[in-house]
Parts: structure tokens; sequence; C-alpha cells
């Protein structure tokens, strides 16, 4: 049975290898932007981030103690602007489901863990960025029940 957990350190290597597949989804969809392959973060900012509460990280792994999947969040709130309320966001900035776990749910329990997180530290609302090239992570987050908020758009020159 698959179980969702905060990150710790002996799971970077394995962050790192998703943070590589999340890449080349980028990549493949748009090399223009990506270099691929690559990851987003080194060993050392993974530690960083992994001890820090304000940005948790949770990992799926099965009963043998294997990384299944990852889900960064990121605390986000604005205080005090002339426009915004101050309503305090967990922000997903990156789940990823090792393409060898795919159809197991993995993505599902990572995203419903996150949720759970949100509303017990009394999140007003899950936020997420997904790249239109991306669609069966769009297909994903629909499923999910998450709606577009606001859609960023491009001219290449």
């Amino acid at each position: 049975m698959n179980t969702v957990r905060r990150a710790k350190e002996e799971d970077i290597p394995s962050i790192l290898e998703l943070l590589v597949q999340v890449d080349m989804v980028h990549h493949k969809g748009r090399p223009d932007l990506f270099k691929g392959p690559a990851t987003k973060y080194t060993v050392e900012e993974l530690v960083d981030i992994i001890s820090d509460d304000s940005g948790p990280v949770f990992v799926c792994v099965n009963e043998t103690g294997q990384v299944l999947g990852h889900a960064f969040c990121v605390h986000k709130q604005i205080l005090n602007d002339h426009v915004l309320t101050d309503i305090k966001t967990l922000y997903i900035d990156d789940i990823c489901v090792d393409e060898k776990a795919r159809g197991q749910h993995v993505g599902k329990a990572l995203y419903d863990y996150a949720v759970a997180y949100a509303r017990e530290h009394d999140y007003y609302n899950v936020t997420l960025n997904v790249w239109s090239l991306n669609e069966g992570a769009m297909k994903f987050y629909e499923a999910m029940g998450l709606k577009p908020q606001k859609i960023g758009m491009e001219l290449i020159l």
C-alpha cells in the first residue's frame, strides 16, 4: 500500500530522478524554453527545501519505501496589498509521478494529501500552474476539480 509523507533527505536521489522526468516533459514540449535533461534544484537546495516548513515537500512511497512521486508546495500570502485580500494560499509548485508508477493513483494521493494539509493549516485555497503542452496534467487537475484561475499568454518574437 502506498503512503504519502513529508520528504526526507534520504529521498533526494529519487526526487532528483523525478525532477529530470518533469524537465523532460517540458523539454519535449518546449525545447525553446527547457534545456533538458536537468533538475531545477541541486542536492544542497533540496536539503534546504525539505527542511523548510513553509514549503513542505511530500512524497508518495510504496511498501518498500521507494519514492513513486513528489509534491513541492509553497506558502504564499500577500499582506496589506492595495488590491488583493490577505488570503493564505498553498501553491503546488510541482507534482510528479514516476513514469513507472503512472495509473496507480499516486498523483491523486499526493494532491489529496496537499489539500488535506492546506485545510489543516487554514489555507484559503490551493493553486498551481500547468503548462498547456502537458495535456495529461491538465486533464488530471481538471479531474481533481481545479478550474482555471488565470491564463498566461505569450507571443514568441
